[in-house]
């Protein structure tokens, strides 16, 4: 596995953890890296074909291969798929390879960030506040085993976010004594 030079993003959909990754990856001069795309490109199908051909068990085994091709590589930001740390495996990866970071919001901010969207493969039927509760729910003891940190995105430009999360890895550094 590499060092600990990249930053892991995860959370669940809708959170920003692309767009927010995209912008921290430019701020700290990492490559961004986004698994759902790497698997997008090795299949040749987006996430809902591979979720309508193939089903649930055979995308979290590209997502698992993907995680691990990211976390051979250093100094990037990586953006996990929303359910990626519902692995152990995936878990002990990203562990070893960077430090972890969970973004949230809010279930109804959720729901507004996706409602117009259909590449959500688990909530292509229901869209719903209470769907979208109880898979934060089923999945919160997840982000909270792996994450150091967590920054909710519901009331923040992107912009803002990427700041807080800087100054928090800063800050972290310096009090570790490696900064």
């Amino acid at each position: 596995m590499a060092d600990r030079s990249n930053i892991i993003l995860i959370g669940f959909m809708g959170t920003g953890k692309t767009a927010i990754g995209k912008r921290l990856a430019q701020a700290l001069g990492k490559q961004f890296i986004d698994t759902d795309k790497e698997i997008e490109k090795v299949t040749g199908m987006t996430i809902p074909q591979i979720f309508n051909r193939h089903g649930e068990i055979r995308f979290r085994s590209e997502e698992k291969l993907a995680i691990k091709k990211a976390c051979s590589r250093s100094n990037a930001v990586i953006a996990t798929g929303g359910g990626a740390v519902m692995d152990e495996d995936n878990i002990k990866m990203m562990k070893s390879c960077g430090r972890i970071i969970c973004l949230t919001a809010r279930p109804e901010v959720i729901q507004a960030r996706i409602k117009r969207k259909d590449n959500r493969p688990l909530l292509q039927r229901d869209k719903s506040i209470e769907r979208i509760s109880e898979l934060l729910a089923d999945r919160e003891v997840y982000y909270k085993k792996c994450a150091e940190a967590f920054f909710d995105t519901s009331d923040e430009e992107h912009e803002q976010v990427v700041e807080r999360i800087i100054r928090f890895l800063r800050s972290e550094k310096n009090e570790s004594g490696r900064g």
